[in-house]
C-alpha cells in the first residue's frame, strides 16, 4: 500500500525494489541460477522458460510429462497432455514429445525408490534418442517438481536426476516448473526440485509468488540468458514493477518471519498421520501421498484393478 501511494511506473524505469526483491529471490537458489526475469503469471513465465531453452540450444524440440499442465497460451498446450490430450485437445505437434508419469502407484514402475525413478527416467532417454535419430536435438525438458494436475504425485527417488542427465547429455536444457509447489510448500524445502537433489536450469515460479498478486518470475544461469542477450529483446510492462516487487519482499518477509516453510512441514506430516489410518479403514481409499502442504488422496473402486472412483471423489470435493 505504501508502495502504491507512492509510485508505480512500467519497467522501464529502475527502482530499488526491483534490485532488492531479485537478489532476496535469487538467494534461496542454488547457483548458478541467479539472473531473474519477472512477469505476471506463471504461464507468461513458463513462456518465456521455452524462449529462453529454444534460443539457448537453437533447438525446437521439447519434452514434457503426460498428464502435466503448464499453462494456458498456445505454446503452453501445445506441452500440456492434460489438455492436448484432453477434451477439446488436438494432440501433441510434431516437435513435442511426452514421457511417462512418473506415478509411484498407478504407473508402470512402482514405488518411490531408485529403481522406480531409473525405470521412469529410461523413457526420457528413449525420447531424446527419438529426437536425435531425427537429426535434431531437445531445447528441453519441462517437468514439475511434483506433478499437481497428474495426482499431486510426488516423483520417484533419482527420477529428475537420471532425466536431466539424459537430457543435458544431449545438449538440452532442463526446466523445472515450481507455480504450484515453490516457496516452502512441500515443507522441508523451500523448492520442490530440492527433494530430488538436483539443480535445474531453469526455474518458474508463480502463484503463491505474489499471494493473489499478478507476479511470476524465471530464474536461469549466466550462460543461457547471455545467450537469449541476441538484441531480440525482451520487455514485459507490468513484469518487475515497484508495486509487485514491493509485494514479493512482504511475500518473502512473511514467509520467514512467520515460519511458514516449517508450519507447512509441521501440518502436512501431521494430515498425513491422519489420513494414513483411513486408508487402512476404507478400501476406498487407494492411496495417501504428498509432502508438506501438497497432499494427494486418491480414490478408488478397486485396489486391485485401481479402478478410479470419480463420483466418490465428486461427492467429497
Amino acid at each position: 500500500q505504501r508502495q502504491m501511494a507512492v509510485l508505480n511506473t512500467n519497467t522501464r524505469y529502475l527502482h530499488d525494489n526491483l534490485v532488492d526483491y531479485v537478489e532476496r529471490l535469487t538467494a534461496t537458489l542454488p547457483d548458478p541460477l541467479s539472473v531473474c526475469f519477472l512477469v505476471c503469471s506463471g504461464s507468461e513465465a513458463n513462456e518465456l522458460a521455452l524462449r529462453l531453452a529454444r534460443t539457448y540450444t537453437n533447438q525446437q524440440d521439447l519434452i514434457t510429462v503426460d498428464a502435466a499442465y503448464h499453462g494456458n497460451t498456445q505454446a503452453l498446450i501445445e506441452i500440456s497432455p492434460y489438455k492436448f490430450a484432453g477434451p477439446g485437445g488436438k494432440g501433441a505437434p510434431a516437435h513435442v514429445h511426452t514421457a511417462l508419469m512418473p506415478d509411484p502407484y498407478r504407473g508402470q514402475f512402482k514405488g518411490y525408490d531408485q529403481a522406480a525413478g531409473h525405470g521412469y527416467a529410461k523413457h526420457v532417454s528413449q525420447l531424446v534418442e527419438e529426437i536425435q535419430a531425427r537429426g535434431r536435438g531437445p531445447a528441453a525438458y519441462i517437468c514439475e517438481s511434483l506433478l499437481g494436475c497428474g495426482g499431486q504425485i510426488v516423483l520417484p527417488d533419482g527420477y529428475l536426476a537420471e532425466a536431466y542427465r539424459q537430457v543435458r547429455s544431449a545438449g538440452g536444457v532442463c526446466i523445472a516448473d515450481e507455480v504450484q509447489v515453490g516457496f516452502g510448500r512441500v515443507g522441508s524445502h523451500m523448492w520442490g526440485f530440492e527433494l530430488q537433489g538436483v539443480a535445474p536450469d531453469i526455474v518458474t515460479m508463480g502463484k503463491p509468488i505474489g499471494n493473489g498478486h499478478p507476479l511470476a518470475a524465471v530464474v536461469t544461469t549466466p550462460q543461457i540468458a547471455d545467450a537469449f542477450a541476441n538484441g531480440m529483446e525482451y520487455f514485459n510492462t507490468f513484469g518487475g514493477n515497484p508495486v509487485s516487487c514491493a509485494i514479493g519482499l512482504a511475500v518473502l518477509d512473511v514467509i520467514e518471519q512467520e515460519e511458514l516453510q516449517q508450519n507447512a512441514l509441521a501440518v502436512g506430516n501431521y494430515l498425513l498421520a491422519q489420513l494414513e489410518p483411513l486408508k487402512q479403514k476404507y478400501a476406498l481409499v487407494g492411496d495417501v501421498r504428498g509432502k508438506g502442504l501438497f497432499i494427494g488422496i486418491e480414490l478408488v473402486l478397486d485396489r486391485e484393478t485401481l479402478e478410479p472412483a470419480p463420483n466418490h471423489a465428486s461427492y467429497i470435493v
